[in-house]
């Protein structure tokens, strides 16, 4: 079966399972939805089926009107922003969006639990980003500017509301409420300034040939932010989600107006590299496929099928060369990755199952990227 017809099996069962298709009631999960956008999107551009396309805007749709509005066991109700329902119709993101958790958030007066945290609803911004990223792709894609307008309306509010300054310097919460008026988890996630600043630059790619549809707004400010939170920061990490995830901003990076961030970009390509290493010294593969994530692990699959294309975007840069030559060594990580988890043996445990919607995903993603990685400015 080729690649294209078993991403486009595992979206449809992803469809159906979750809502999105069908009488079934709507089941959303903010970073699966994301990436499942893009899936949509690179069946679409792949097939020029216009089913895909609609599945990915429905998508969206449903996603805003579940995920930016307050739960059914919430005793608050409507928009998240407050807006009322026809305001919050022209703008669903501009108060955020639910992570889509089981459990709903943690009370003020409630002891903090880590554990259950994990379980517990409110707003990631690494999870927003991911979203902004799916919106302003559609619009790469559609031409349509409302999304990458919505893109931009979650950006503002979630610099707003995600950041603070301590005195010396601006840090990040790494997990907020619902209604973003209060941090659930005060640390900083190792990557959400990168992210910040890499997705709110793709996003102002678009303002900046467009800026009277966006009324003169700009995330100019907030992209200057970003940069000085993370310039100075040590981004590497073993971690494969983590790691596919500094891959992935090292290949948007470089389909952007890069120059005047050369520098920076090598710094991501070096710290990929150490990284890639320390997660080969860890020997994850010989852990027991119980023991085994695959939506992480998928995740470094997705950013190592970005270095060819990062790779032919600077093939005028000789000094470049042997870094590509040492991330293409490690091609063979993601191939292997994608390999055991198509292996029906190795899903048929309860770690895959407890996963299903987001592993499914994320593989369609490892097996058609270039919904999610290939970031296209031209026409829009």
């Amino acid at each position: 079966m080729r690649e294209c017809e078993v991403v486009s099996f595992l979206m449809e069962e992803f469809a159906k399972r979750t809502g999105l298709v069908g009488d079934g009631i709507p089941r959303r999960y903010l970073w699966t939805d994301a990436f499942a956008v893009c899936n949509f999107l690179s069946l679409y551009e792949d097939s020029k089926d216009e089913n895909y396309l609609k599945l990915a805007l429905k998508l969206i749709d449903q996603v805003h009107h579940v995920l930016g509005k307050f739960r059914e066991d919430d005793e608050r109700k409507g928009w998240i922003s407050g807006l009322r329902d026809k305001d919050g119709e022209l703008h669903p993101t501009i108060g955020g969006l639910r992570i889509g958790k089981e459990i709903k958030e943690r009370a003020e007066d409630e002891p903090f639990d880590e554990d259950l945290e994990w379980d517990r609803d409110g707003q990631y911004f690494h999870y927003l980003t991911k979203w902004m990223h799916a919106l302003s792709r559609v619009t790469q894609v559609t031409k349509d500017h409302k999304y990458n307008f919505w893109a931009m309306e979650l950006a503002k509010v979630a610099f707003k509301k995600f950041t603070y300054f301590d005195g010396r310097r601006t840090l990040m919460y790494w997990k907020m409420s619902t209604d973003l008026s209060r941090p659930l988890v005060s640390s900083m996630g190792h990557h959400d300034p990168l992210d910040g600043f890499i997705t709110y630059m793709e996003i102002n790619e678009i303002i900046k040939r467009n800026p009277r549809f966006y009324g003169n707004l700009d995330l100019d400010n907030e992209i200057d932010e970003f940069y000085f939170m993370t310039k100075d920061l040590n981004l590497v990490t073993a971690d494969p989600l983590g790691l596919g995830g500094l891959i992935s901003d090292a290949v948007f990076l470089s389909e952007m107006n890069f120059e005047k961030y050369e520098n920076f970009l090598l710094k991501l390509i070096e710290s990929s590299i150490v990284g890639l290493k320390l997660f080969i010294q860890n020997n994850y593969f010989s852990y027991p496929v119980e023991y085994r994530l695959a939506f992480r692990e998928l995740g470094l699959s997705i950013g190592l099928k970005g270095v060819p294309i990062m790779k032919e975007i600077l093939r005028d840069k000789s000094d470049l060369k042997l870094y590509f030559d040492i991330l293409e060594d490690f091609s063979v990580i993601g191939k292997e990755i994608e390999e055991f988890w198509l292996d029906e043996r190795n899903r048929e445990n309860e770690s895959w199952r407890e996963h299903k919607d987001i592993n499914e995903v994320m593989l369609a993603t490892a097996l058609m990227p270039e919904g999610f990685l290939k970031i296209k400015f031209e026409g829009v």
